[in-house]
């Protein structure tokens, strides 16, 4: 199958809309996660609905929970990030996966972690390094769209 036979958008209009400033354009009413989540799926895929593979979402865990940290107004608390997970990604992840990188996250400081009377909230604590960390990410996956995109040029 060629590239042009593949379904959603082209390699070309992926790295336009992932180095164009401001390529997303929501509405000042639309903020948040979901808003950039469905903005950006909207965008790059108009035709279809777009599923996120799990597997794919917990290898970047640590990356979306710091994303829908810095994202999040209120009730950065797991439950609420994992009901996040859940509803944007379609994974499905225990506490035992996504605790362990909260906690792995605020012991390097990345993130801190507030003790309320019930529950924990957790804030960016270290943007430059969550920044770092998300953009470091995004290379990864963007450079191997690319090699797929070469691939699929041969297959």
């Amino acid at each position: 199958m060629s590239a042009e036979g593949t379904r959603g958008a082209s390699v070309e209009q992926l790295y336009r809309e992932l180095t164009e400033e401001g390529s997303v354009e929501l509405t000042e009413e639309a903020s948040g996660s979901a808003a950039v989540v469905d903005g950006v799926t909207g965008q790059l895929f108009p035709e279809e609905s777009f599923q996120f593979e799990e597997d794919l979402v917990k290898h970047s865990l640590e990356e979306l929970l710091l994303v829908l940290v810095a994202l999040r107004d209120a009730e950065t608390h797991g439950k609420g990030l994992m009901d996040d997970l859940s509803t944007l990604f379609d994974a499905r992840l225990s506490p035992g996966t996504v605790y362990p990188r909260l906690h792995d996250l605020e012991d390097e400081e990345v993130l801190e972690m507030h003790e309320l009377v019930r529950t924990k909230e957790y804030r960016i604590n270290d943007a430059e390094t969550a920044r770092e960390q998300i953009e470091t990410a995004m290379q990864q996956h963007l450079a191997l769209g690319f090699v797929f995109y070469s691939a699929l040029q041969d297959l």
